[in-house]
C-alpha cells in the first residue's frame, strides 16, 4: 500500500513536470469517453422518454390509422416504411362505431390544425397550436386526464357546441401562473370564440412535439370549422389488456368489411399498438448505441498510441534519474510499476473527465423530453475500466523498457 501512494506521487509530480504532454492526451482520452458515455446516456434518456410517452396512452388499447406502416429487418437493421392508404372519412369511422361488437370503447379524433393560435384578451400563444376534434370518448381511450374543469357532454359534442379544453402549456401561456382561472373564460381559438371547459394535466414534450401546446374540441365543431375530409383516427381500448389481440383481430375484420375490401386484398389501414412503435424505436437504438461504441474504440485506439509515445518520451528524458534509481538499489519491477501507475493515471483523469462531461452532454437530451438526471452508473463504471486497460496497455511496454535500462549506461545519459 505504501508503495503504490508512493507510485502515485511519482505519477502526480511527473504529470505535473510534463504539463502540456500530460494535458493533451488527457484530453484525446476525455474526448473519446464523453463521445462513449454522451452518446450512450442520450439514448438511456430518449428510452425513458419514449417509454413515458407511450406507455400514457395504456397498454390495453391499439388504434386505427389510414397509414400503412410496414416494418422490416434487414442486414442493415431495421427499415420501416410508412406510405399514405385511404383516408379514414368519418363515415368510415363512425360506421366502425356503430358496428364494432366486441367488449371495448371506441374513441374518434381528427387533427384540425398545427398552426393555430390562441388568444385571451391581449394575450396569445404562437402559431404552433394543434386543434384536434374529439368525441365523448376520446380522454379515457387515450388515457388523457383532466386537472381542472370536465369533459365535453354528449349534447355538446352532437351540437358541435363552441367549447373546448386547453392543453396546460396553453392555459399557463394565456393565464400565467393561474391556469384554473381559464375555467369558463372566453377564448380564441383560430378564428372561433369557445369557452374553456377543462384544462388538460401536463404531459411534457416528445421527440416531435410539446405535448402540452394543444387544443380540443368538439368533434362537430372541428369538422365545421376544418372541413370534414381529413383522416380521422380510431382509438379503441379494452377492458382487459389479454384480450386486446383478440379485439385488434376483430377491429381488422370489421374495418374491412366496412371498407368492402375482398378477401385477397391487402390492408389499406394500419392498426398499431403503442408497444409495436416503441420496439421500432428501440430497435434503432441497438444501431446507435453500436455507431457510439465504434466511435469510443477508434478515439481510444488513438489515445492508446499517443500515451504510448509519450510515456516512451518520458523514458527517455528520465533516462537518468532511472540510473539513479537503480543505482541507489531501486529494483527493475519498482521502476515498472512507477512508470505503469503513471500511464494508468493519465488515462483514469481523461476518463473522469470525459465520464463527466458524457454524462452532462446525454442529459441535456433529457430537457426535450421533461426527463429528470439519469446517471448511467453501467456506462460509467465501463468508461472507466476501459481507461484503466487503456493506461495498463499504454504504459506496458515504456515500462518494461525503462525496467531493462542498464544502470551504468543511463547515469553516462546526458
Amino acid at each position: 500500500m505504501r508503495q503504490l501512494l508512493f507510485n502515485i506521487i511519482l505519477a502526480f509530480r511527473a504529470i505535473r513536470n510534463n504539463k502540456l504532454r500530460s494535458v493533451l492526451t488527457i484530453v484525446i482520452i476525455a474526448l473519446g469517453i464523453t463521445a462513449l458515455v454522451g452518446i450512450l446516456t442520450s439514448i438511456e434518456v430518449m428510452k425513458a422518454g419514449v417509454s413515458s410517452n407511450f406507455s400514457s396512452m395504456g397498454a390495453n388499447s391499439f388504434q386505427i390509422t389510414s397509414d400503412i406502416i410496414k416494418r422490416k429487418k434487414r442486414a442493415g437493421g431495421v427499415h420501416v416504411s410508412v406510405s399514405d392508404g385511404k383516408d379514414i372519412t368519418y363515415e368510415d369511422a363512425r360506421a366502425f362505431k356503430d358496428r364494432f361488437s366486441f367488449p371495448a370503447t371506441v374513441g374518434m379524433s381528427f387533427s384540425g390544425t398545427g398552426i393555430a393560435t390562441v388568444q385571451y384578451r391581449s394575450v396569445k400563444t404562437n402559431p404552433n397550436i394543434r386543434v384536434t376534434g374529439i368525441d365523448d370518448n376520446y380522454l379515457m381511450v387515450t388515457d388523457t386526464k383532466l386537472e381542472y374543469g370536465r369533459n365535453f357532454s354528449t349534447a355538446e359534442i352532437q351540437a358541435g357546441s363552441m367549447v373546448c379544453i386547453l392543453g396546460s402549456g396553453v392555459a399557463k401561456k394565456l393565464f400565467k401562473k393561474k391556469p384554473g382561472d381559464a375555467i369558463n373564460r372566453v377564448v380564441s381559438v383560430g378564428n372561433r370564440k369557445c369557452r374553456v371547459v377543462g384544462i388538460l394535466e401536463s404531459k411534457g414534450g416528445s421527440m416531435m412535439m410539446n405535448a402540452d401546446n394543444k387544443v380540443l374540441i368538439p368533434l362537430n365543431l372541428a369538422r365545421a370549422t376544418y372541413g370534414g375530409s381529413n383522416s380521422y383516427l380510431l382509438s379503441v381500448i379494452v377492458p382487459d389488456v389479454y384480450k386486446k389481440e383478440m379485439a385488434m383481430e376483430e377491429a381488422e375484420g370489421t374495418f374491412r368489411v366496412i371498407r368492402r375490401l375482398p378477401l385477397t386484398a391487402e390492408n389499406n389501414f394500419t392498426i398499431t399498438q403503442n408497444n409495436d412503435v416503441l420496439t421500432v424505436l428501440m430497435d434503432v437504438t441497438v444501431y446507435i448505441r453500436l455507431a457510439a461504441v465504434i466511435i469510443g474504440i477508434i478515439t481510444l485506439l488513438g489515445s492508446v498510441i499517443g500515451l504510448m509515445n509519450i510515456m516512451l518520451v518520458s523514458v527517455a528524458e528520465r533516462t537518468r534519474e532511472i540510473g539513479i534509481s537503480k543505482a541507489m538499489g531501486a529494483r527493475s519491477s519498482a521502476i515498472k510499476r512507477q512508470f505503469l501507475t503513471e500511464s494508468v493515471m493519465i488515462s483514469l483523469m481523461g476518463g473522469a473527465a470525459g465520464v463527466v462531461f458524457g454524462m452532462l452532454v446525454g442529459n441535456s437530451v433529457g430537457l426535450f423530453f421533461n426527463i429528470g438526471f439519469i446517471v448511467p452508473w453501467f456506462w460509467m463504471i465501463t468508461g472507466v475500466s476501459i481507461c484503466a486497460v487503456v493506461g495498463i496497455i499504454s504504459g506496458i511496454y515504456p515500462a518494461i523498457r525503462a525496467s531493462k535500462l542498464d544502470p551504468i549506461v543511463a547515469l553516462r545519459y546526458e
